[in-house]
C-alpha cells in the first residue's frame, strides 16, 4: 500500500462522510448546529484518524491508537444516527441505511485493527 487512499476503510469512510454530511443538513435548522454538528464531526473524525494513523504507520503503537480512535468515532457516529432516527421519523429510513453502512465500516475497521496489531511490521 502506497497511500492511505489504498485502504478500503479510508475510501468507505470518505464516501460515508459525504453522504452523512448531506443527510445532516436535512435536520431542522436548530438541530443542524447541535446533533447535526456532532454527527458531521464524528463522521469526519473517522477518516481523519485513518489518515493520521497511516501517517504514523512507522510507529505501530501510534497506528493502532489512531485506528482505535477511528473505530470509536465510527461508534459515536452510529449513535448519533440512532438518536436522529428516533427523534425524526421522517429521517428514520435514511438514518437506518447509514447506520447499517457504518456498522459494516466498523467491522472493517475492527478487522484492520486486528491485522495491524498482529501482523504490522515497522
Amino acid at each position: 500500500m502506497k497511500s492511505y487512499k489504498d485502504l478500503d476503510i479510508y475510501n468507505i469512510s470518505i464516501e460515508l462522510f459525504l453522504e452523512t454530511n448531506a443527510f445532516s443538513l436535512k435536520l431542522p435548522t436548530f438541530e443542524t448546529y447541535e446533533l447535526g454538528s456532532q454527527l458531521r464531526r464524528s463522521s469526519d473524525s473517522i477518516n481523519s484518524n485513518i489518515v493520521e494513523g497511516y501517517g504514523r504507520k512507522s510507529y505501530k503503537q501510534d497506528f493502532i491508537k489512531f485506528i482505535t480512535y477511528a473505530h470509536a468515532s465510527n461508534l459515536e457516529c452510529h449513535n448519533h444516527l440512532y438518536k436522529i432516527s428516533r427523534l425524526y421519523p421522517e429521517l428514520k429510513e435514511e438514518g437506518e441505511k447509514l447506520m447499517e453502512e457504518y456498522h459494516k465500516l466498523g467491522v472493517k475497521i475492527h478487522n484492520f485493527l486486528d491485522y495491524v496489531k498482529s501482523s504490522w511490521k515497522t
